[in-house]
């Protein structure tokens, strides 16, 4: 059972009120390394097989942040980069908002190639598929992280709970947010989404987390739940 830790990158200057896609250079701001550093913090106690990340320096600072308290070098993997918006890209939201495509994204994005770069449907496939080779190469038992963008993880999230991709948008995915898949032989469970806050005691290892229980109730000492927002 592959458990894949889905992380969206910190925040950037471009965040929100930009289209950044594959715009070079856009690194984390102030707020967005804070980010990382808490939530590396969160799953230090974690053992993570692999960081998988995003070419985008956005991506590689925020796996950056997690790999410092573990030994575990950082791969790259194109296939999880942002989607390609092609002309859209750099765009200002308010701007792109009043494209009559903007409306189809929201709503059908299934039927949205985006001028001069690629569909979501392409999207979906190179990100799933990237995970799935990525489950059979680190083995069933491996717990890793994979550092990607917002409609990225969507989309895998999308396909995880077996929603046609028209669906996506119903979906959140905050800045430096935690969702968490369970990859079994029968189908995947999305076990969080969206998560910013809170324990993480139940991601361990089966025996850790015995051993945690017989010591004292450990599960019960960082909390059960996620703090989800949306």
């Amino acid at each position: 059972m592959s458990t894949v830790l889905l992380i969206r990158h910190g925040l950037t200057a471009m965040t929100g009120p930009v289209l950044a896609g594959w715009t070079p250079a856009v690194d984390l701001d102030d707020r967005g390394r804070e980010q990382a550093r808490t939530l590396a913090e969160r799953l230090a106690q974690l053992p993570l097989a692999a960081i998988v990340a995003s070419p985008l320096e956005r991506c590689q600072q925020t796996a950056a942040a997690l790999r410092e308290r573990r030994d575990v070098d950082v791969r790259t993997d194109e296939r999880i980069g942002e989607c390609r918006y092609g002309d859209w890209t750099g765009q200002e939201l308010k701007k792109l908002a009043k494209d009559p495509l903007w409306r189809v994204v929201q709503a059908h994005p299934s039927a949205v190639t985006f001028p001069g770069g690629e569909s979501l449907r392409e999207v979906q496939c190179r990100a799933v598929s990237a995970v799935r080779e990525w489950n059979a190469t680190l083995g069933s038992e491996a717990t890793y992280a994979i550092v990607s963008h917002g409609d990225v993880i969507k989309a895998v999230v999308a396909d995880a709970l077996g929603m046609h991709l028209d669906l996506f948008q119903r979906i959140v995915v905050d800045p430096c947010s935690l969702s968490v898949v369970r990859y079994t032989g029968l189908r995947p469970f999305l076990t969080r989404l969206n998560d910013t806050g809170g324990g993480v005691g139940d991601l361990l290892p089966p025996k850790r987390r015995s051993r945690g229980r017989r010591s004292g109730g450990y599960d019960a000492a960082v909390g059960g739940g996620a703090g989800a927002s949306s």
